[in-house]
Parts: structure tokens; sequence; C-alpha cells
């Protein structure tokens, strides 16, 4: 099993960046696949995830009403559209996916229930 993060780079602050994950080796199906970030000094926050076949979307208070996670069933693919970028979303962004359904909202939250990761992709966003 493995991720790939693409589209990671440098953007001045109010701009948009896209971020994309394509999962290889299995079959997602309705298992979650997100998105979390890393600052430096800071410890791995969640930021967004999705469910059911995309038919659920969680994200962070941080990001609500910036950032989109979609995903494309047929490719094994998700994507994070981030917009009205601040500076304060400068981080590694990782990708993370599970193999079965979480049994709550608050699962999704938590790093540690993922078991598989990408291997980051850095968003910089300057004032």
């Amino acid at each position: 099993v493995q991720l790939q993060a693409f589209g990671g780079g440098l953007v001045q602050a109010g701009g948009s960046l896209s971020l994309s994950c394509a999962a290889a080796g299995r079959t997602w199906g309705s298992a979650p696949m997100g998105w979390f970030r890393q600052a430096p000094g800071q410890a791995r926050e969640f930021v967004a995830t999705t469910a059911s076949n995309g038919a659920r979307t969680y994200y962070a208070n941080s990001v609500e009403g910036r950032f989109t996670i979609s995903k494309d069933n047929a490719k094994n693919t998700i994507y994070l559209q981030m917009n009205s970028l601040k500076p304060e979303d400068t981080a590694v962004y990782y990708c993370a996916a599970s193999s079965r359904p979480f049994p709550s909202m608050r699962a999704h939250y938590t790093a540690a229930n993922y078991e598989y990761w990408g291997q980051g992709t850095l968003v910089t966003v300057s004032s």
C-alpha cells in the first residue's frame, strides 16, 4: 500500500493551491482518507478527511470554509483545494488512509487511527 502526495509549493497569502494524493495497492472504498499537517515545532494536526466514498467530509475549524476535500473513487485519489491561504497554513501536508471505517466522527480527527501515510508535501504561504 502506497500513498503519494503531490501539489505543494509556495504561494502568497490569499492565494490557492491544490494537493492530490493517489493511493495504490488496494481500493479504499468507504474507508477514510484525509489530510493532516505539521508545522515546524508543532504536533501533527488534522486538516480534513472524507469517508463513505466521499459522501462524508470533516474539516478542522481552522480550515472550514477555505479548504475543500474531495475524492475520485475511480482513481483512488483524494484532493485538497486550499483557498484564501494564510501564513499559518504553512506546514508539511500528509495524506493518510485507514483500511476500515471509523466508528465515530471524532475518530477521524486522530492521526494514530490512520494506518497508511504519504511522504508529505510542503506548503509555504508567504505574508
